[in-house]
C-alpha cells in the first residue's frame, strides 16, 4: 500500500548536471530568491501544510513577481528540469513540490486589488483566502471561494473552488473573468471570455497544466458584512434522522444557503456537556449571505429537528465565518482526502455514512456532505472543463491524523469509504480531494467526463511537450 509521499531513495542534487555558472546567472537575474539544498531557509521552503508531504526539490525560486516566473519556466525548460508549482501550498496531494526538479514558488506574491465600483478583485496567484476576504469584505463584496482562510486560491480555484457561496453565486471557476498565466514558451498571456478563449476554458476546471497563473480575475458580490452562521451539533445515534432532515430542507432551501452535513467529533472544551466531549457527532452547517433579516428563520431546521448536544450558531461576520475551520486545519498535520458526487441521500446512503463514521480510526476524520445545486447546477457541463454538476450532493472523505504510526489506518478508511460510496454514484470526483490521484488517468477522466479529449487538444496546444506534468496531469 502506498501510503506516503516521501523522498526516500531520492538522490540529493539531482540539478548537479547543471553548470554552476548557469545557476548563478539565473539567480542573479531574479528579484526574488533562488534556493538549492544547502541553503539557509531550504528546509522550510521545501515545507507544505500536509504533514505527510516530504519531497526534496534540487531548487526553489521564491518569485518576486511575473517577471521571476518568466525565467524560472524558461530556466527549467532549457535545463531539463521538471517543474511544481506552488501557492499556497495547501493541495493535499503535495503537488506545489517535487523531487529533484525546480519549485516555482509564488508564495509571496499575495496583492489583492479590489474594484468596488465593477466589483472585479485581481489577486495574485500566492494569495489565500483570507486574504482576498479581506480586501473584498472592506468594500462589502466577496469572492466565492473556500472555507478555510489559509487555503491558497490557485489550487483551489484551478479545480473548481467550492465553498458556503456556491449555491447562491456558483464555485470560483464561475466567478473567474480572466488570468494571466505563463505557458511553456515563457510568454505571459490573459485567458478571458475574449482572449485565448480556449486557454481560458481549459484553466477553469483543468488544474495547473497549461501554464502558470500568476493572477485571477474574481466577479464580487455584496455579501455580509454579517450572516447567519448555523452550526449545531447532534449525537451520532440522532444521525439518520438528521441526515433525513438535511436532505429534504435543502431541496428546497433558498440558495443564499450554503449548507453541510459533517460527520466528525464534538469538541473536548468546557462548553460541551461532559459527557459528550470528544463523542462523534452529526453538525447540521449553514451560511446564510441573503436578507439579515430572515436569516434566523431560515436557519432554524438545521438547528432544532432535535436536542443539540452543542449549538454555536448565530450571526457572525463573514470574515469570522471564512476562519472557523483554520484551527482544525494545522500546518503539519497528516492528511488524505478523497471525494466523490453522491446522485441521492437515501435511506442506505445515511445509513452507509454513519457506519462509517462510527470506524473513523481517528476522531480527527470526517465525512463531509456538501449540499449542491443552484447556481452551480445552471452552469452548461461544457461551459467550463469541469464535469460533475449535475449532482445535488458531494462526499468529501477527510483522513486527517497526527500521528505516522496512524498513516496506513488513516488512508485504508478513507480508500474504502471512497470505495463503498461509488454505490450511490454516478461517477465523478472534486479534484481538490484526490487522495494521491493514485487512480490515474481513469480518475481526470471521470472528472472532467466528455471535456476529457477537449483538454488534451488544448494541452498538445500550450504545452506539447508535456512541461506542467507535476500536477493532476493531462496528458497532450
Amino acid at each position: 500500500m502506498d501510503t506516503t509521499q516521501t523522498s526516500e531513495a531520492v538522490t540529493p542534487g539531482r540539478a548537479s548536471h547543471i553548470d554552476d555558472t548557469d545557476i548563478e546567472q539565473f539567480a542573479s537575474g531574479l528579484s526574488g530568491r533562488l534556493l538549492g539544498q544547502q541553503d539557509a531557509g531550504y528546509e522550510e521552503a521545501r515545507k507544505v501544510w500536509n504533514g505527510l508531504i516530504d519531497k526534496r526539490p534540487s531548487l526553489i525560486v521564491r518569485c518576486a513577481g511575473v517577471a521571476d516566473v518568466i525565467d524560472a519556466v524558461r530556466f527549467a525548460r532549457s535545463q531539463g528540469l521538471e517543474i511544481s508549482v506552488r501557492g499556497g501550498g495547501h493541495n493535499v496531494a503535495g503537488s506545489a513540490v517535487c523531487n529533484d526538479g525546480l519549485v516555482i514558488d509564488l508564495s509571496e506574491m499575495r496583492a489583492v486589488r479590489v474594484n468596488p465600483r465593477r466589483r472585479t478583485a485581481r489577486a495574485e496567484a500566492g494569495a489565500r483566502l483570507g486574504d482576498v476576504d479581506r480586501e473584498t469584505q472592506a468594500f462589502g463584496l466577496a469572492a466565492p471561494l473556500g472555507l478555510v482562510s489559509e487555503t491558497g486560491i490557485a489550487g483551489l480555484t484551478l479545480h473548481g473552488g467550492v465553498g458556503w457561496l456556491t449555491r447562491r453565486h456558483g464555485m470560483s471557476i464561475d466567478n473567474l473573468l480572466s488570468v494571466d498565466i505563463v505557458t511553456a514558451d515563457g510568454e505571459l498571456l490573459r485567458a478571458s471570455a475574449d482572449e485565448n478563449k480556449d486557454l481560458f476554458w481549459a484553466v477553469r476546471g483543468g488544474g495547473g497544466n497549461f501554464g502558470v497563473v500568476t493572477s485571477f480575475q474574481y466577479r464580487l458580490h455584496p455579501v455580509g458584512p454579517q450572516v447567519w452562521f448555523a452550526a449545531a451539533m447532534y449525537p451520532l445515534e440522532k444521525a439518520a434522522g438528521g441526515m433525513k432532515l438535511f436532505r429534504e430542507y435543502m431541496a428546497k432551501a433558498p440558495e443564499d444557503l450554503g449548507a453541510l452535513a459533517v460527520f466528525w467529533s464534538a469538541p473536548s472544551g468546557e462548553e460541551v456537556p461532559e459527557a459528550a466531549r470528544g463523542a462523534p457527532v452529526l453538525i447540521l452547517m449553514g451560511c446564510y449571505s441573503g436578507p439579515f433579516d430572515k436569516g434566523e428563520e431560515i436557519i432554524r431546521p438545521l438547528r432544532e429537528f432535535d436536542e443539540p448536544v452543542l449549538d454555536l450558531s448565530g450571526p457572525r461576520p463573514f470574515l469570522q465565518v471564512q476562519k472557523f475551520f483554520d484551527e482544525d486545519y494545522p500546518n503539519g498535520m497528516l492528511y488524505y482526502w478523497k471525494s466523490i458526487f453522491i446522485d441521492e441521500l437515501s435511506e442506505p446512503a445515511i445509513e452507509a455514512l454513519a457506519g462509517h463514521a462510527a470506524a473513523r480510526p481517528s476522531s480527527l476524520n470526517s465525512l463531509d456532505v456538501w449540499a449542491l445545486g443552484g447556481a452551480m447546477g445552471r452552469v452548461g457541463p461544457q461551459d467550463t472543463a469541469l464535469a460533475g454538476r449535475g449532482s445535488p450532493f458531494m462526499l468529501g472523505i477527510e483522513g486527517n491524523w497526527r500521528e505516522p504510526e496512524q498513516t496506513e489506518a488513516n488512508i485504508a478508511w478513507a480508500r474504502k469509504v471512497f470505495k463503498d460510496m461509488h454505490r450511490f454514484s454516478g461517477g465523478g470526483t472534486y479534484l481538490n480531494f484526490s487522495g494521491f490521484a493514485e487512480e490515474g488517468e481513469s480518475l481526470l477522466r471521470g472528472a472532467h467526463g466528455a471535456n476529457y479529449e477537449r483538454l488534451r487538444a488544448v494541452k498538445a496546444r500550450y504545452d506539447p511537450e508535456n512541461l506542467f506534468r507535476g500536477n493532476l496531469n493531462i496528458r497532450p
